[in-house]
C-alpha cells in the first residue's frame, strides 16, 4: 500500500491489519514509515506490518520498489495505490515529468504493471486506486502538455491526475479480464488529511478551515477497505465507488479511446512493455 504513513492511507493499512492481512506500507521517508508501523502495531498488537521506502516521483525508485516487493513476497492479494500529492507550483522530476502527473498517475501505472505477474499468480487479487471527485472538474485533457505540464495549467494538475486514475482503472480492468485480478477506483470523500499541506496563500487557508469541519481519515478509508476486502465486490471490476457504492464518474472518465491513448502514452513514458490484450 502506497502513501500509508498518515491520513486515509494509514487508516486503510490499519484496517487491513485488523482483518489479518500482512501489510506492506510504502513511504518516502523511512522514519515516518517506522512511526506508522509502530502506530499500527499499537492499535493492532498482532499486526503483521512492514515498511518499504521509495520516492514515487522517480521511475527508477518505483522499479526498485517493485523489485523489493517481488523479492520479499511470493504473493500479492491486494495492491492499494493510495499515494498522492497536490503541487501548486509546477515542478519537474529527475525524469523531466511534472511532479503531480508522475506521482499520482505514472507511479501507480508503472508499479501495477511491474507487479502484474505477481498479482495474477496470487489470483483472486485486487488493485484499488484512490481517485477523487475532483476529476469531474476537468473539461479537456491537455494531451500535448500531459507529461510536463504548464505553469498556467498547474491548478488543474491534481484534478487531471485523478481523472487519469479513473481512465487507468477502466483500461486496466479490460486488460486484466480473465486473470482473476480486479481493478476498481474510488473517491474517499473530503476528509481531514495532510494532502493539502503544500497548498499556500488564501486557498491554503480556506482548505485548512474547511478541513476542520470534515470527518476524520477513518471515514475516508472505508471505501478503500471495502474494495480491498469485501466479498461483495470480489468479482466487480472497472468500477468507480463513492461511500462503498458504485457511482457515476465524470463524462471524460467514460471515454474508452482516451483510456487507450493514456495507456499508450504511459507505456512510452515508463518504458513498460505492452501486456496481453
Amino acid at each position: 500500500m502506497t502513501g500509508a504513513t498518515s491520513g486515509i492511507g494509514r487508516e486503510t493499512a490499519a484496517g487491513l491489519a485488523v482483518l489479518g492481512a500482512t501489510v506492506v506500507i510504502v513511504a518516502r521517508d523511512a522514519a515516518r514509515a517506522a512511526t506508522a508501523c509502530d502506530e499500527i502495531r499499537r492499535r493492532v498488537p498482532d499486526a503483521r506490518v512492514e515498511a518499504l521506502t521509495a520516492d514515487l516521483a522517480s521511475l527508477a525508485e518505483v522499479r526498485r520498489l517493485a523489485g523489493e516487493v517481488q523479492a520479499r513476497h511470493d504473493r500479492l492479494d491486494v495492491l492499494v495505490n493510495n499515494a498522492g500529492i497536490i503541487a501548486m507550483r509546477r515542478r519537474l522530476t529527475a525524469d523531466g515529468l511534472e511532479s503531480t502527473f508522475a506521482t499520482n498517475h505514472l507511479a501507480p501505472f508503472l508499479l501495477t504493471n511491474l507487479l502484474r505477474g505477481l498479482l495474477e499468480r496470487s489470483a483472486p487479487a485486487r488493485v484499488v486506486t484512490v481517485s477523487s471527485a475532483a476529476h469531474k472538474q476537468v473539461r479537456t485533457i491537455p494531451w500535448d502538455d500531459l507529461a510536463q505540464g504548464t505553469q498556467d495549467g498547474q491548478a488543474q494538475a491534481y484534478p487531471l491526475s485523478k481523472l487519469l486514475n479513473v481512465l487507468f482503472t477502466v483500461e486496466l480492468a479490460k486488460r486484466l479480464a480473465g486473470t482473476g485480478v480486479t481493478a476498481n477506483c474510488l473517491h474517499p470523500g473530503f476528509a481531514r488529511t495532510a494532502l493539502g499541506r503544500d497548498v499556500t496563500g488564501p486557498l491554503g487557508a480556506a482548505v485548512r478551515l474547511v478541513l476542520r469541519f470534515q470527518p476524520g481519515p477513518a471515514t475516508g478509508a472505508r471505501t478503500s477497505l471495502y474494495l480491498a476486502s469485501s466479498p461483495e465486490v470480489a468479482e466487480v471490476t472497472g468500477g468507480y465507488f463513492v461511500r462503498c457504492k458504485p457511482a457515476e464518474p465524470g463524462p471524460l472518465a467514460g471515454d474508452a479511446a482516451a483510456a487507450v491513448r493514456l495507456w499508450t502514452i504511459s507505456e512510452e513514458l515508463t518504458g513498460t512493455k505492452p501486456g496481453p490484450e
